[in-house]
């Protein structure tokens, strides 16, 4: 039954949405500016056409080129302001639109006022064309297709002589007739500047509109764009088509104001100012692409008296504009303007990251119970490289319920959710929702069919405001029309997004950037977008990690609202109290398989779940150590460090002696792999203290703890995969150099495979021999304590073996060792004593004998009271 809101958060919630609505609403819509801005530019705007009708020819030349520059400036703002593509070709698409105006005025006598549109369309038509196959690659790749366009273009009107004239070019370009009022040249002056205030008033409607936020979604992130339902392929080919089109516009006029166009106009080197108006003016601002364009044309001009000097002080001007406005002359005046006028202070308990639950009453109100479909897995496959990361996977996800995938590391569970949300297409097998299949099909289209998706990392859009986040994702990839904002800026899409927000416990300012949000207001707005979608499915990759217990259990009772409310949580966490508490059901995964499936209790107490994540059943071959005497080497005490607001490990207390193997237990995301980063002096910690053998090593950079003897082979490997297995075994002796050889020959005999692939690029090894060659390169730094992060991680039984027996001789050679390893009864078995971390806290600590004992390990790893 829907509980109806009490009356003063009804009552709130309306004024907040006709506060938005007044305030906000219309300028989003409208694109408008204040009265005192338009007053200016329409000053600015009346002054330059007086110009253009009084000053003499050569001016109104200089004037008329800053316009068209304008223009292409505001095409490409488009392609690299909203979408982040750069274009190095545009000129090319100037080139086309400028010979087509010439081409169909003189050869086949048609007018002007028809060859100009229709120069526009057809450059736009082919940057869609050219669009399709180089926006399917990203950085350097897509700058070098868009040169090779410019230089295709180029020599195709050259080799076209029977209709371009070839080097000659076409020649008598008449100007087009404007009834009288003005001739010539100063009626496409007038034209030009015309033509770029219409553009730049288009680009302003353009960018706050719904395309305008989509284009910077999919430039902040791909990935989250798709899950919203948006396609990043159609969003930057129409960017492209778009930018393309007004280049061809602005060359459709250059053809008249030139009388002439040859191929030498459109040089390499013109693309090249194209893009300085748009990165000097400040790329993505409304004004930038006008700022550019006047720096870029009038500097050449006031340097016109330097003669031979006057190129190099142009460029050197460009690169010191460059290097004190990286964000262009516009970020310059924003940051002065910010400096200026200090933003007011904002209460705290506004801005408070917080977790809050919603006011009473919204549950209901924004999250409806209707029928739901429900998701199924049959047999999901997903094989990398002869590698099978799950295999025949097969599961239900009921509705109005949470169910949790588990598992170790390297389980499958990610690649699991990323088949789901369609960014891996399954090897095999399939998914459906209802008796919809999805399989192979792509993730927007799989986000528009109801089901949303969540990171580990959140992804959110940074550039847009956290209103502006929700707010998109509502129409689930239905943009409407290019210059229409209704679906992005309505004042009941506005109403709701703040209701979501609310509804997730959200507190802060909704018309921030959300690059600026803290970690727990992220995860915040990441699930209030995922919602925004109306979703019969949400899946969660980790939505805890990084949080506090407090949040945590906040967090807990939002998933539980959200399942109550119809739709089906699938759930990917480490934290197992969580999981525990809220699941309905769990599917655990080892090696990619499924290996249980059950209620919380059921999995508990699962035999075979124990021991895929402690490995029980080698404890009867395990010798569990006694515990070493001799003096302390390492210790730390009362560690604290974290990658936010909330830290992620809490006052760690831990000591390793002389000689000793100790190891760091623990579920995913406890805390390990941080301390063994904070240790090696790849993250720095907040407070508390690391010491060797008596010296501190808070404060020292990563290369200078690696000379006290502290050396970590880190999780993942991380070996050079350009290098041979010899270069990464001798880089490993950088700081101790003698005897270089001699030790070589000694982490071969060592690690026997690494002898037979000494040549080979160790990109090419399997991962056992990968964490090998890292073992030995760590080894040949002649570290005092050597730090092993997850070494046995996707390796299969028979390598770990090997590797262990390894790490085994190494310990009886009295090799001083702090060991992180998912294999809790392995690690128990090499180890003289363990510490178990939980939360960021240790629980427990002690032998290797009495930890493996010890209730708190299975709690830490499984959950559990």
């Amino acid at each position: 039954m829907m509980t109806t809101p009490p009356a003063p958060v009804v009552t709130v919630a309306k004024k907040a949405a006709a506060a938005s609505s007044v305030s906000s609403a219309p300028r989003r819509l409208l694109g408008l500016a204040s009265p005192l801005q338009l007053s200016v530019g329409l000053v600015a705007f009346v002054a330059v056409c007086c110009l253009a009708l009084t000053v003499n020819s050569y001016y109104v030349f200089v004037l008329t080129s800053i316009a068209l520059m304008a223009m292409v400036g505001i095409g490409l703002n488009v392609l690299l302001g909203l979408t982040g593509q750069v274009s190095f070709g545009h000129i090319g698409f100037y080139a086309i639109g400028a010979y087509t105006v010439a081409i169909l005025t003189t050869k086949f006598g048609i007018s002007f006022w028809m060859a100009w549109p229709l120069a526009a369309l057809i450059a736009g038509a082919l940057g869609a064309l050219l669009a399709l196959p180089a926006l399917r690659v990203k950085g350097p790749y897509l700058a070098m297709i868009t040169i090779a366009f410019s230089f295709i273009v180029q020599h195709a009107i050259i080799e076209m002589r029977e209709l371009t004239g070839g080097q000659n070019g076409i020649m008598s370009i008449a100007a087009p007739g404007f009834g009288g009022v003005v001739q010539g040249e100063r009626g496409i002056a007038l034209l030009a500047i015309c033509g770029a205030a219409v553009l730049l008033a288009a680009f302003c409607w353009l960018a706050r509109g719904t395309w305008g936020a989509a284009m910077r979604a999919v430039k902040d992130s791909e990935t989250a764009s798709e899950s919203i339902g948006l396609n990043p392929l159609v969003i930057k080919t129409v960017a492209f088509a778009v930018s393309a089109m007004l280049a061809g516009l602005a060359g459709g006029l250059f053809a008249p104001l030139s009388t002439f166009v040859t191929p030498d106009t459109f040089g390499f080197m013109q693309s090249i100012l194209f893009v300085l108006v748009v990165v000097v003016g400040g790329a993505g601002s409304t004004m930038g692409p006008l700022i550019g364009a006047i720096i870029v044309g009038v500097l050449p001009e006031l340097l016109a008296s330097l003669e031979d000097y006057r190129l190099l002080f142009f460029g050197g001007l460009l690169l010191l504009v460059l290097w004190i406005a990286p964000d262009g002359v516009i970020g310059m005046l924003r940051q002065i303007a910010q400096k200026i006028v200090k933003k007011p202070a904002v209460v705290n308990d506004v801005m408070t990251p917080s977790f809050d639950d919603a006011p009473q009453g919204l549950h209901e109100a924004v999250l409806p119970q209707r029928a739901r479909r429900t998701l199924r897995a049959d047999g999901l496959t997903m094989i990398f490289g002869g590698v099978r990361a799950v295999g025949d996977l097969s599961f239900d996800v009921p509705a109005a319920a949470v169910t949790s995938l588990i598992g170790p590391n390297g389980a499958g569970k990610t690649t699991a959710l990323n088949m789901l949300s369609g960014f891996y297409k399954p090897s095999l097998g399939g998914f459906s929702l209802q008796d919809k299949p999805l399989a192979g099909l792509p993730a927007f289209r799989i986000a528009r069919h109801g089901v949303a998706r969540t990171y580990q990392t959140s992804q959110l859009f940074g550039t847009l405001t956290v209103e502006d986040n929700v707010a998109l994702a509502m129409g689930k990839g239905k943009l409407g029309g290019l210059l229409n904002a209704s679906r992005f800026s309505a004042a009941k899409i506005r109403e709701r997004s703040r209701e979501l927000l609310a509804y997730c416990g959200y507190e802060g300012a909704v018309d921030i950037p959300s690059a600026d949000l803290a970690h727990v207001d992220r995860r915040l707005v990441e699930i209030a977008r995922a919602l925004a979608t109306d979703p019969d499915v949400l899946l969660l990759d980790e939505p805890a990690a990084g949080l506090s217990r407090e949040d945590k259990e906040k967090l807990a009772r939002l998933l539980q609202r959200i399942a109550a409310a119809g739709i089906s949580v699938v759930l990917v966490e480490h934290d197992m109290s969580l999981v525990m508490d809220i699941s309905h059901r769990i599917v655990v995964l080892d090696a990619g398989q499924r290996l249980a499936l059950g209620t919380p209790q059921e999995i508990q107490d699962n035999p075979a779940v124990r021991q895929a994540y402690l490995g029980e059943a080698m404890q009867a071959e395990a010798r569990i150590r006694g515990s070493r005497s001799g003096k302390e080497l390492l210790g730390v005490g009362e560690l604290v460090t974290g990658y936010g607001a909330e830290p992620v490990l809490h006052g760690i207390n831990l000591q390793v002696k002389q000689g000793e193997m100790v190891a760091l237990l623990g579920a995913n995301g406890a805390g390990k792999s941080t301390l063994m980063r904070a240790l090696s002096g790849l993250h720095r910690p907040v407070r508390g203290g690391i010491h060797v053998d008596g010296v501190n090593l808070m404060h020292l950079r990563a290369e200078e703890i690696v000379k006290h003897g502290v050396v970590l082979v880190p999780e993942g490997r991380q070996v050079f995969p350009e290098l041979s297995v010899l270069d990464n075994i001798r880089l490993g002796a950088f700081l101790y150099p003698k005897d270089m050889d001699t030790r070589v020959e000694e982490m071969l005999t060592r690690f026997p495979r690494l002898r037979e692939r000494l040549y080979h690029r160790a990109g090419l090894l399997s991962g056992g021999e990968q964490q090998m060659l890292a073992v030995a390169r760590g080894l040949m730094s002649r570290p005092r304590i050597l730090l092993l992060d997850e070494p046995s991680l996707g390796l299969a039984p028979k390598v770990i073996a090997e590797l262990f027996a390894a790490l085994d001789a190494l310990r009886d050679e009295d090799m001083t060792i702090l060991l992180v390893d998912q294999m809790a009864a392995l690690a128990l078995a090499l180890a003289d004593r363990a510490y178990v971390i939980e939360g960021g806290r240790v629980v427990a600590e002690g032998s290797a004998a009495e930890i493996a004992a010890n209730d708190a390990l299975a709690k830490a790893y499984l959950g559990g009271h």
